[in-house]
């Protein structure tokens, strides 16, 4: 899953790509609000951390913009500001959630964790296919209660496909939403994650549809 970090203090934005990049996300980030409207316009992230106090383009304009674009990312406002009606402005303009500054990072991790459930449609924090079970809250996956060894990567195709369960997600989606922007992608590194998957998971979840992608489902 791909994250979009937006905020202008050097210190707090490092703290946040470290803590997202550690908990599984791959992570882009922008220090103004126009580099922050181009990246949310252009790429496709599965949730945005949001400030509103930006240099160039402040938060709001930010987000009123990718709203009145048909942008539909779950974005969470992250701001110093105390007063309810700069919450009120925040929810109004399209924003998901709100969190004020300061904050716990274990917080933050748990709201974008439930943005990014929603939005997939997801109640639990446990999302199971089959036998299949991952701990978004721990990140890890086991079959029939038994965990599974995954790398990085592994863990991202992983978790991309169970939010998506049922769905066919093309190679080119995964590629966008497990690597950064600056990372060197290769679709076919994809082929190679899906394989390496096949071999942890019980025979027939991981299917391929021809021409299209692959789908995650249980077996009948």
């Amino acid at each position: 899953m791909r994250i979009l970090v937006v905020e202008d203090e050097p210190v707090l934005r490092g703290q946040l790509n470290e803590a997202l990049a550690a908990a599984g996300y791959a992570v882009d980030s922008a220090d103004n609000g126009v580099d922050a409207h181009f990246l949310g316009d252009s790429e496709p992230f599965d949730a945005v951390v949001l400030d509103l106090g930006l240099p160039r383009l402040d938060g709001l304009s930010v987000l009123r913009r990718w709203r009145a674009a048909g942008r539909t990312m779950p974005v969470l406002i992250l701001t110093a500001r105390d007063g309810w009606h700069e919450r009120v402005a925040g929810i109004d303009a399209g924003a998901d959630d709100y969190l004020g500054k300061p904050f716990h990072v274990e917080e933050l991790l748990a709201r974008v964790r439930a943005l990014i459930r929603r939005a997939g449609g997801h109640a639990s924090a446990e999302l199971t296919c089959g036998p299949l079970v991952l701990d978004t809250r721990s990140g890890r996956a086991s079959v029939d209660g038994r965990p599974l060894a995954l790398t990085s990567h592994e863990y991202k195709v992983l978790a991309y496909l169970l939010h998506h369960a049922g769905n066919v997600v093309s190679r080119s989606e995964l590629t966008e939403h497990i690597y950064a922007q600056d990372f060197d992608r290769d679709s076919n590194t994809v082929e190679v994650f899906i394989a390496r998957l096949r071999k942890k998971l019980p025979p027939g979840l991981i299917e391929t549809v021809r021409g299209l992608g692959y789908r995650l489902a249980a077996p009948r």
